[in-house]
């Protein structure tokens, strides 16, 4: 929820909107530049919130050396993974 209750927003495990609500009508005189700030920000923490929930719920299932933050955030190198087993990781570069 924005720090003003203006808005709130809910987003999935994949951290996909899935609901915004607006709590007062406030709105219907904000500049649509404040607008769009007010509405962004709250579905950004949505999906932060999220996120840290999906990490600390499942955190533990995953392999050992995998970040599921990183995962989430498409920060994870499955390649620098795999270098530990000496097994190259296909770029999709390589043609049969």
């Amino acid at each position: 929820m924005a720090k003003d209750r203006l808005v709130s927003a809910k987003v999935n495990a994949k951290g996909e909107l899935i609901e915004l609500k607006f709590h007062t009508q406030k709105y219907r005189q904000m500049a649509p530049k404040e607008l769009s700030t007010a509405i962004t920000d709250v579905i950004e923490r949505a999906r932060k919130q999220m996120a840290k929930r999906v990490v600390e719920s499942y955190g533990s299932f995953a392999p050992e050396g995998v970040d599921l933050d990183e995962i989430i955030s498409g920060r994870f190198n499955p390649s620098r993974m795999l270098s530990g087993f000496d097994i190259p990781f296909p770029t999709g570069t390589d043609k049969p």
